[in-house]
């Protein structure tokens, strides 16, 4: 899995660079075929920075979320938080919920 990490009007250090794909490594654990997450930090608004997150997987559509808090690692917390939410939903979507005999087949 490929982790790439950019940012925009701005420079993050390599320690906070380790600590997002860190986090975003953990994505992995809720779906195995991804192939590869952009984190974009974008710091404009330093007050305010964003983090916007792609995540690209086998035979999925793209999950994309993006959000704005008053520092980098919340704004992450939060961005993983709506990316994970949307894995599920995904995963809920195309696991096939078979159940046993209903009662028109005893």
């Amino acid at each position: 899995m490929q982790v790439n990490i950019s940012t925009r009007h701005g420079h993050i250090q390599s320690e906070d660079q380790e600590i997002i794909a860190a986090k975003v490594e953990k994505l992995r654990r809720f779906f195995d075929r991804i192939n590869a997450i952009e984190v974009t930090v974008d710091l404009e608004k330093l007050d305010r920075p964003s983090v916007e997150i792609n995540v690209s997987a086998e035979h999925a559509p793209d999950f994309v979320a993006a959000t704005e808090s008053s520092s980098v690692v919340s704004a992450l917390d939060l961005t993983i938080d709506k990316v994970e939410q949307q894995i599920r939903k995904h995963k809920e979507r195309v696991t096939d919920h078979k159940g046993g005999p209903n009662a028109r087949h005893t």
